[in-house]
């Protein structure tokens, strides 16, 4: 496949004030962060809240601009020209969170959907009615007449997230960005969503980076993961490998922490592995290690991302089976 996508050492960084004090601490948001995707693939980005993932897509689609590193799309590095910037943006579509808080309510359907359309400016008037007709189609929300007339807060959650989908599918784009796209939906409706998404990535042959720190959805939807803490990939690979064999600590707490929901399927033994710190931040070396259980001396010098197995990367200086 071909690559789309190259992101390069890519950081970011954020000078955090202390209340009450001229004290300022600086966040390593991301980290030297580097992956590629291809053209096709869902690459999913995996870790808990802070750990940098809406980062990095606020970045990818330069909404905030970052400190060093490279973003290559298409073989070419996106600087901040105007016309890198148009390519990258048009290309590029986002999915977020929160479906009513990422679209404005006081614009209709057909509105919110045909905006992309008009600001690029790539289709006369009818021409755009037939697209906003044709993408309510293509994500289930019919009749689509008139649920193109409706305002947000006239549909349900689901069908909200569903104009998003339409909306970023409406400008025909070779990437779309989906932070959380069903974390606040309806349990019944999740798989719904994820298996549109899924059909309409496979039928057009959209390269998706998908956000989320629930690791059955990456493992249902996503074929490569990188697994971020703390602004850094610890381990990165082919998505069913790096599930089924975790060579990093972290994500083996992740896993030990997925929810068994048949409680006659529970291990009482079971233990999340992550150790009880001791308050004191340890600033140098391995980020994890204040949490590792398996810490040792030479983690006190940062271990670099090495392959492990077949495209499989872990950042950890002990060998885990």
């Amino acid at each position: 496949m071909t690559e789309i996508l190259k992101i390069e050492h890519l950081k970011k960084y954020f000078i955090k004030k202390k209340i009450f004090s001229s004290e300022t601490s600086t966040v390593k948001a991301v980290d030297d962060v580097s992956f590629s995707l291809k053209q096709g693939e869902v690459f999913v980005l995996a870790g808990e809240s802070g750990s940098g993932k809406s980062t990095i897509a606020k970045l990818i689609l330069k909404s905030i601009k970052a400190d060093s590193g490279k973003i290559i799309f298409e073989q070419e590095h996106t600087d901040d020209q105007k016309r890198n910037l148009e390519k990258i943006r048009m290309n590029c579509q986002m999915i977020h969170q929160d479906p009513y808080d990422s679209i404005n309510p006081r614009m209709r359907i057909k509105d919110i959907i045909s905006e992309p359309l008009e600001i690029h400016n790539i289709m006369n008037k009818e021409e755009i009615n037939n697209r906003v007709i044709q993408v309510l189609k293509e994500v289930k929300l019919e009749p689509a007449e008139e649920i193109s007339r409706k305002y947000p807060h006239m549909l349900s959650g689901g069908q909200r997230q569903r104009v998003v989908l339409a909306r970023a599918l409406a400008i025909k784009p070779k990437i779309i960005l989906a932070d959380e796209p069903v974390s606040m939906l309806d349990v019944s409706i999740r798989a719904e969503v994820l298996e549109l998404m899924r059909e309409l990535q496979k039928k057009y042959n959209i390269s998706f980076i998908y956000i989320t720190h629930d690791l059955a959805t990456a493992k249902y939807f996503g074929q490569n993961i990188g697994i971020l803490y703390l602004g850094k990939i610890v381990e990165r690979g082919p998505i069913n490998q790096v599930l089924d064999s975790p060579k990093h600590p972290y994500t083996q707490a992740l896993i030990d922490a997925i929810s068994e929901p048949n409680p006659e399927n529970l291990n009482k033994d079971r233990v999340i592995r992550i150790k009880e710190t001791t308050g004191v931040k340890k600033n140098e070396g391995c980020k994890f290690r204040d949490r590792c259980p398996y810490e040792i001396e030479k983690c006190s010098v940062e271990p670099n991302l090495e392959e492990v197995g077949n495209e499989h990367y872990s950042a950890c200086h002990v060998k885990i089976s």
